[in-house]
Protein backbone atom coordinates (compact mmCIF):
# COMPACT_ATOMS: atom_id res chain seq x y z
CA UNK A 1 0.00 0.00 0.00
CA UNK A 2 1.19 3.87 -1.04
CA UNK A 3 0.61 7.05 0.90
CA UNK A 4 -0.73 9.43 -1.62
CA UNK A 5 0.21 12.62 -2.43
CA UNK A 6 -3.04 15.12 -1.43
CA UNK A 7 -4.37 17.89 -3.79
CA UNK A 8 -5.11 21.11 -2.24
CA UNK A 9 -7.54 23.92 -2.91
CA UNK A 10 -7.58 26.11 -5.04
CA UNK A 11 -5.90 23.19 -7.35
CA UNK A 12 -8.39 23.28 -10.49
CA UNK A 13 -8.92 19.37 -10.43
CA UNK A 14 -10.80 19.26 -7.39
CA UNK A 15 -13.49 21.59 -9.01
CA UNK A 16 -13.97 18.74 -12.22
CA UNK A 17 -16.92 16.34 -11.84
CA UNK A 18 -15.90 13.16 -10.58
CA UNK A 19 -17.01 10.28 -13.20
CA UNK A 20 -19.48 7.33 -11.27
CA UNK A 21 -17.76 3.85 -10.41
CA UNK A 22 -18.41 0.94 -13.30
CA UNK A 23 -17.63 -1.41 -11.25
CA UNK A 24 -15.22 -2.33 -8.42
CA UNK A 25 -12.56 -4.78 -9.23
CA UNK A 26 -9.05 -5.51 -7.64
CA UNK A 27 -7.52 -2.17 -8.80
CA UNK A 28 -9.68 0.12 -7.65
CA UNK A 29 -9.95 -2.32 -4.16
CA UNK A 30 -5.93 -1.20 -4.42
CA UNK A 31 -6.69 2.56 -4.69
CA UNK A 32 -9.50 2.43 -1.55
CA UNK A 33 -6.87 0.81 0.28
CA UNK A 34 -4.05 3.06 -0.72
CA UNK A 35 -6.60 5.86 0.41
CA UNK A 36 -6.93 4.37 3.49
CA UNK A 37 -3.11 4.60 4.53
CA UNK A 38 -3.16 8.09 3.24
CA UNK A 39 -6.43 9.32 5.27
CA UNK A 40 -4.67 7.40 8.54
CA UNK A 41 -1.50 9.43 7.38
CA UNK A 42 -3.10 12.54 7.38
CA UNK A 43 -4.86 12.51 10.70
CA UNK A 44 -8.53 12.48 8.45
CA UNK A 45 -11.58 10.89 9.06
CA UNK A 46 -12.28 10.92 5.16
CA UNK A 47 -10.77 11.20 2.35
CA UNK A 48 -12.56 12.12 -1.46
CA UNK A 49 -10.97 9.96 -4.62
CA UNK A 50 -10.79 13.54 -6.14
CA UNK A 51 -8.25 14.94 -3.33
CA UNK A 52 -5.44 12.09 -4.80
CA UNK A 53 -5.90 13.05 -7.88
CA UNK A 54 -8.69 10.53 -9.00
CA UNK A 55 -11.62 11.80 -10.65
CA UNK A 56 -14.17 9.46 -9.78
CA UNK A 57 -16.82 9.16 -6.92
CA UNK A 58 -15.14 7.25 -4.96
CA UNK A 59 -14.59 7.80 -0.71
CA UNK A 60 -12.95 6.10 2.02
CA UNK A 61 -14.26 7.06 5.67
CA UNK A 62 -13.40 6.10 9.36
CA UNK A 63 -15.40 7.30 12.15
CA UNK A 64 -14.10 5.93 15.48
CA UNK A 65 -12.94 7.52 18.05
CA UNK A 66 -9.67 8.17 20.02
CA UNK A 67 -8.92 4.38 21.60
CA UNK A 68 -11.57 2.57 19.41
CA UNK A 69 -10.72 -0.29 16.54
CA UNK A 70 -10.39 1.44 13.04
CA UNK A 71 -13.98 1.19 11.71
CA UNK A 72 -12.99 1.63 7.73
CA UNK A 73 -15.53 1.78 5.23
CA UNK A 74 -15.25 2.24 1.54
Amino acid sequence: MAVLPIITAPDPRLKLVARPVDKVDGKLRRLMDDMLVTMYGSIGIGLAAPQVGVSQRIIVVDVARDGEHPRPMR
